[in-house]
């Protein structure tokens, strides 16, 4: 966009501006439709004639006003943690821009473009991967979480798809407006057309696609359970017999002869040194527990546990610990549980951990006394390798853990391999009354798209809730609300859509494109040098 006679505009206005519309933008806010314009001011800052080092700081200013803005609230879990997540975050997201900038300055405009679009998709992919700072909260197809019916083609292309939508909308709205400015005010009708039917033709495919979900009987129900339990309280000394009650009583004000799963939140097993898992009968203070399930024999239990195990030297793994100079070992899990009457059925351990609250790369282990003090772990719990689905007879679960119900294709293996039902489980009380809680159950709707599958989701504080294959949300219980919910009409199915079949096509293109592209670049200074 050239420059047009008048009073200079301070750069730092287009880049505040741009945080300022992708925050606007984001669940819960109800203002949607400006992330397909939020870039715009900051394409028109990448093609200003400007060192390297201004363009640095606009676009960092940028991601740091989007990353505070949108996820402030992890302060009330962690504030070490929060600073970490929302300052190296805004870092990170600067390189793809970096890049695009320097490819448009050598190559030019389309360049640019076409590399901005391939440099984000492949940041958003690695940043999907467990790669140790792994945190995708703000991966752009995040953003229709709550517009369900703009995007039910996500069971072909899950949230890449969207991302890539973002990202040609605004390239396209800034050319339209660059077009505008450059002619003098003539409406420049090709790129408006351009911009219409990207916008539109979307949604009109999401529409024809919708499917019609029609309530099935399956004879059983699933009761859910919220007991509103602080979690400060709840990591208390002395205070788990109380807990347990509570979830006893609130599970017994729903179930009923035809209730056969039964699903408790994140750590509702929860004991400061965890639970054995190899001998969970035995432990005295689960005792209510266990005479719980003797009067509901029909009934199973899924509920999260903070667990641990003991190993020796010849079962133990590269993740056991030993226990100080014994020949013993021992694995920490933040885990889940499947149970009845008779006893332990099935475990699943969290595989995706939150970096600095439950987890520190290999690189920055030596922060780790750092983030100890500050509640954090530098240790960390073992992690499951395997995606085992949850065998309850009736349904097969793929479970999540809080965190791990962000990540699509993580979650869609288990679908693969043949589960019903997607189980979240969560303890979104750390983040307090605050728009975490409602972003994070809203992701949970993205998941129901991408594998046509219908979510059951308990939630320690709320928002617990069920989720239709369409997204659609039935039966949500709010935040701070004691609560049980029952649904009878989820039946479980073998089906797979394109995107559990095939994965993240759109971001594995991209990245195989940016390792194409950073060869070429190699290659290219080689040859450089060489003839030099």
């Amino acid at each position: 966009m050239q420059q047009q006679p008048g009073p200079a505009i301070p750069k730092i206005l287009p880049a505040l501006l741009s945080g300022l519309l992708l925050w606007l933008s984001w669940p819960v806010m109800p203002f949607t439709l400006l992330i397909f314009v939020s870039w715009v001011p900051l394409l028109w800052l990448m093609h200003q004639p400007q060192k390297g080092k201004r363009f640095f700081g606009q676009v960092y200013l940028t991601m740091l006003a989007w990353n505070a803005l949108t996820t402030w609230w992890i302060w009330n879990a962690t504030a070490p943690g929060s600073i970490g997540a929302i300052t190296v975050n805004s870092l990170i997201m600067c390189l793809p821009w970096l890049g695009a900038r320097k490819l448009a300055q050598k190559r030019g405009r389309l360049s640019g473009y076409l590399s901005l679009v391939i440099f984000w998709l492949c940041f958003e992919y690695i940043h999907l991967n467990d790669w140790g700072l792994s945190w995708p909260w703000l991966t752009l197809g995040n953003v229709f979480a709550t517009r369900p019916d703009w995007i039910q083609w996500y069971e072909y292309t899950g949230v890449s798809g969207g991302s890539l939508w973002v990202l040609v909308l605004n390239i396209l709205a800034y050319e339209w407006l660059r077009q505008y400015m450059n002619t003098r005010n003539a409406f420049p009708k090709k790129p408006a057309i351009g911009l219409l039917l990207t916008l539109v033709v979307p949604l009109l495919i999401s529409f024809l696609i919708k499917p019609s979900v029609q309530p099935g009987k399956t004879g059983y129900n699933i009761v859910v359970v919220q007991p509103n339990i602080d979690p400060y309280e709840k990591i208390a000394t002395g205070t788990f017999d109380a807990q347990l009650g509570k979830l006893i009583r609130t599970s017994e004000s729903q179930i009923d002869d035809s209730t056969r799963l039964l699903i408790w939140p994140e750590t509702a097993m929860y004991s400061p040194f965890g639970f054995e898992e190899d001998s969970l009968h035995k432990n005295y203070f689960l005792a209510p527990l266990w005479a719980f399930l003797k009067r509901h024999p029909q009934l199973k239990l899924f509920t999260g546990i903070e667990s641990y195990r003991r190993l020796n030297s010849e079962n133990k793994t590269s993740d056991s610990k030993r226990i100080g100079n014994t020949d013993e070992y021992y694995e920490s899990y933040n885990g889940s549980v499947l149970l009845d009457s008779n006893g332990t059925l099935q475990t699943y351990h969290k595989t995706m951990l939150v970096p600095g609250v439950e987890t520190l790369p290999g690189f920055l282990k030596f922060l780790t006394p750092w983030f100890e003090k500050f509640g954090g772990t530098g240790t960390g719990y073992v992690k499951q390798k395997e995606r085992t689905v949850i065998n309850t007879g009736e349904w097969k679960l793929a479970p999540a853990i809080c965190y791990e119900s962000i990540y699509g294709r993580f979650m869609s293996r288990y679908v693969n391999n043949g589960a019903s039902l997607v189980t979240i489980i969560t303890n979104d009380g750390w983040w307090k009354n605050t728009p975490g809680h409602k972003q994070h159950m809203n992701y949970a709707r993205l998941r129901a798209i991408e594998n046509r599958k219908w979510v059951a989701r308990s939630a320690n504080t709320g928002i617990s809730c069920f989720i239709r294959p369409d997204g659609s949300v039935v039966q949500a219980e709010p935040w701070g609300k004691e609560a049980a919910i029952k649904n009878a009409m989820i039946t479980g199915n073998g089906d797979k859509t394109f995107y559990v079949r095939y994965g993240d096509i759109i971001f594995q293109v991209a990245a195989l494109a940016t390792v194409m592209i950073l060869a070429a670049l190699i290659f290219l200074w080689i040859r450089k040098k060489i003839t030099r």
